[in-house]
């Protein structure tokens, strides 16, 4: 093809040079697309995701990192056109959130978000310190797939025990 296109340049030929252009990108858009279909091979990868942010070290500066990474992951969802739903915040004591759950639905959710798994770190001169000091903080983000809706769990009686407490309060006891 490029041997095409330096005869089709040599001779002025705009309209071939124009057509080899083409095709080339063409081919190069079906490569970009079995490379992604190669990563994204995993057996979950298809699948919708559930991201799980939880505050780390840091304290207030941490849970509003927390809330910046759920901003973020909100505005991700909808640029790439999947649905998402926050199923669960804990709000911090002074700002941000201590925690979140949110859902990911869209085509290969997990398997493009697996890779944000880990901690996050974000360094920056406090609002939050009158001092304006910078702070390191940290968040974790678990992701994991969507479990499978008809999923068949047996589970054995013989594995099941069965075990039953009782406290003996005493009367006396707080004497």
């Amino acid at each position: 093809m490029v041997g095409l296109f330096d005869i089709a340049m040599q001779e002025n030929d705009t309209a071939m040079a124009e057509e080899i252009g083409a095709e080339a990108a063409k081919l190069a858009g079906q490569v970009d697309q079995l490379e992604l279909q190669m990563m994204l091979r995993g057996e979950y990868d298809s699948r919708n995701a559930i991201l799980n942010l939880s505050s780390g070290a840091g304290g207030t500066e941490a849970q509003d990192w927390t809330q910046m990474l759920l901003r973020m992951y909100l505005r991700l969802a909808e640029r790439w056109g999947y649905k998402s739903e926050v199923l669960d915040t804990n709000p911090g004591e002074q700002a941000g959130l201590k925690s979140a759950v949110l859902e990911m639905k869209g085509d290969f959710a997990f398997g493009y978000l697996r890779s944000e798994h880990g901690v996050h770190r974000l360094v920056r001169l406090s609002p939050f310190d009158s001092d304006h000091a910078r702070h390191t903080s940290f968040a974790m983000v678990e992701v994991m797939p969507e479990a499978e809706k008809d999923v068949d769990i047996k589970i054995n009686p013989d594995d099941i025990r069965m075990e039953a407490y009782r406290s003996r309060h005493s009367r006396h006891a707080a004497e």
